[in-house]
């Protein structure tokens, strides 16, 4: 988890003894006094998640008081799972479940990131096809929680059996989401079949970088372990906390003295889905430098490659970039490669 999402009070970002907000419930203060401090700051994102709410539970309590008619049965909670976006009354209600996620994103705290990421999961848990989209903002959602391996675990089902032909979105009893612990040092080649969604592209790139991170992390720790030796547990507990739980849990790697191996093969695939990305949007990694008002424009329409395409991705997933110490700066070194 980026360190910015550590819960602290939004006025002095004091760690202790938080109060939440009633009205909002994802933001915090160490004080009452610190609460009004900040309304101003705080007021249009609380307000905008207030009202998100209030329109989202107009429309489930319609829905769920639905007596059902000719064509569609009564409460599609519990008759329509799987297939929501096919029941036409639920798209309202839809629609304006995402306008809360979009809503709770804009208070940038860890309750909110949470929040937001169950609503889209739970989303798609209605609706497997997926007709909103919703499945392009999760990857960055994990992200910034630190869930790097769910993350990666559900990119890679839509990379594989999200991609099956024979795949049959209407048969509830199918696996969906179901990829667990994933080999996330794997190579490129199983994204390299055909269209893929350039949000988890990015999203890769990033768990790419942060492993890569991670390994020269441990090469540092082994250094220093040479020049000014400890004992081995205590040791061991330091390179244990430089790391991620997808690299700690890897006890090849953790038992290895020497990473240099593990850090060019990293640096090659981060070199690589850099590439990849570049090549499936090459407005993508400019503005992920220079966002400008890219992370405000707001297309309604967008096609593979274009500009359009470039800030919606770039505004779902620019924050779990901004989060990760180092990561713009490796970006950016790969761009002066390129010149």
């Amino acid at each position: 988890m980026s360190l910015s999402l550590e819960p602290h009070c939004s006025a002095c970002y004091k760690k202790e003894n938080l109060l939440r907000c009633q009205a909002c419930k994802v933001v915090f203060y160490c004080s009452r006094d610190h609460q009004v401090d900040d309304r101003p700051n705080h007021k249009s994102a609380c307000n905008g998640i207030k009202k998100a709410q209030k329109i989202l539970e107009g429309y489930e309590q319609e829905l769920r008081a639905f007596p059902g008619d000719w064509m569609t049965a009564p409460n599609p909670f519990e008759t329509g799972v799987g297939h929501f976006w096919g029941i036409h009354k639920t798209r309202p209600y839809m629609q304006s479940r995402y306008a809360l996620v979009e809503a709770l994103l804009k208070a940038k705290t860890r309750p909110a990131v949470q929040s937001a990421l169950d609503h889209i999961l739970d989303m798609l848990r209605l609706c497997r096809g997926d007709n909103l989209g919703v499945r392009d903002v999760a990857p960055a959602l994990y992200l910034r929680l630190g869930k790097d391996q769910e993350c990666y675990d559900f990119i890679k089902w839509w990379a594989t059996t999200g991609k099956e032909s024979k795949y049959d979105w209407g048969d509830m009893d199918l696996g969906y989401l179901d990829v667990k612990d994933a080999n996330v040092f794997e190579d490129v080649d199983l994204y390299g079949r055909g269209h893929y969604s350039l949000s988890h592209a990015v999203s890769v790139t990033l768990i790419k970088i942060r492993i890569l991170h991670d390994l020269r992390n441990l090469q540092g720790s082994t250094v220093v372990g040479e020049t000014a030796p400890f004992p081995r547990e205590i040791l061991d507990n330091i390179r244990g906390k430089l790391v991620s739980t997808i690299v700690a849990g890897n006890k090849e790697i953790m038992d290895s003295n020497d990473q240099r191996l593990a850090i060019e093969r990293l640096e090659s695939q981060v070199a690589q889905w850099y590439n990849v990305v570049k090549e499936s949007n090459r407005y993508f990694w400019p503005a992920l430098i220079r966002p400008g008002n890219n992370l405000t424009a707001r297309p309604q329409y967008y096609g593979h490659g274009t500009p359009e395409e470039m800030r919606l991705v770039l505004q779902y997933s620019y924050e779990s970039w901004l989060e990760t110490p180092g990561a713009i700066d490796l970006i950016r070194e790969q761009m002066d490669l390129d010149t």
